[in-house]
């Protein structure tokens, strides 16, 4: 675990998650506040008399993490999200980790408050800066996070602590329910099926695609798991339909094809970091190897595989894809 030595660690209790965001909205200063965020959610004016009376004794030339900035961080857009999705509520009750970005991470979106309603997919992109539970500075280490959202964000400790390459600006501003980490960028969650993704890397995994057609594994990929998917490039299945004797893909009987892609794919989202060296089980039902130490797969026939580093971790809405640079065999029988 790695403390985030660079900042400064609010200890008081601000209340609730939502309540802290409301109060950050209301420093914001936006003149027409009350038009766009529910009174319903807003707590009594006492309420919020003292707690910005608390916020604002914490001074922010003791705060070393705004070294950067002139002014503190503020919130508006993102309550008026929370809000305009239901979502308010939630972070109101719950024990939860909000990754939250300021108004000037979403104003690189051309986001406001008042426009922030009309964004696709709105409440997907707020669970995806949600994770379950308090988890404080000194709680992060280097690897994915699961969200709200099912997909993960990546955590980086670079000489700071960066979500999906987002900068952690001010870290552990703590709630009666959870913690904020205020980010510089609005992370974004996959939005393609791991059907669709391949088919976005057209050619690399034409013939991955064309195989799990073949195989009748189309919408169990597409609308099934989550799954993580060792995927085999073009070239990779090239080489394997030769070594098996095949002169096409075509050639293969569906039922064989069905035994090898199912080879390739394991329950659950599995990220690298989550990988140890060792037999991992597959949904055909057959195990190969894992050796963390230089990145390969040993399948039953003691073919290698290489994990191709550059592209491992490739998030879908329902799964994870790690490239490979080989096809690996279950046992066929003879």
């Amino acid at each position: 675990m790695k403390n985030l030595s660079t900042f400064s660690i609010f200890r008081n209790k601000l209340g609730s998650l939502a309540f802290l965001l409301t109060l950050l909205f209301a420093v914001s200063g936006c003149d027409k506040q009350e038009d766009v965020v529910p009174q319903a959610e807003l707590e009594s004016a006492e309420d919020i008399a003292a707690t910005l009376e608390n916020f604002n004794q914490l001074k922010a030339e003791n705060n070393s993490a705004l070294h950067k900035n002139k002014r503190r961080p503020s919130f508006s857009t993102l309550v008026v999200a929370l809000a305009k999705t239901g979502l308010l509520r939630t972070v109101a009750t719950e024990q939860l980790t909000v990754f939250a970005p300021s108004d000037e991470a979403f104003a690189k979106l051309g986001l406001n408050p008042f426009n922030i309603g009309n964004v696709p997919n709105l409440r997907e992109i707020l669970l995806y800066h949600t994770v379950q539970g308090k988890v404080f500075s000194t709680d992060l280490t280097a690897g994915y996070v699961p969200t709200l959202n099912g997909a993960a964000v990546n955590i980086t400790l670079n000489g700071g602590v960066q979500v999906n390459g987002a900068d952690v600006v001010l870290a552990d501003v703590r709630a009666l329910n959870g913690v904020i980490h205020v980010i510089d960028e609005v992370l974004m969650p996959p939005t393609q099926n791991l059907v669709e993704l391949a088919l976005s890397f057209d050619p690399e995994f034409s013939i991955l695609v064309q195989a799990v057609i073949k195989a009748g594994l189309a919408e169990t990929l597409a609308t099934g798991g989550p799954y993580t998917v060792f995927a085999p490039t073009n070239d990779a299945f090239i080489a394997a339909l030769g070594d098996l004797g095949f002169t096409s893909l075509d050639a293969v009987p569906d039922d064989v094809l069905r035994q090898i892609l199912l080879y390739h794919v394991v329950e659950g989202r599995v990220y690298s970091t989550d990988l140890s060296s060792g037999d991992i089980g597959t949904v055909n039902g057959e195990s190969f190897y894992v050796n963390t130490s230089n990145l390969t797969l040993t399948d039953t026939q003691g073919r290698v595989a290489n994990l191709i580093p550059s592209l491992l971790d490739v998030q879908a809405t329902n799964g994870v894809v790690h490239v490979i640079d080989k096809v690996i065999l279950p046992n066929l029988g003879s």
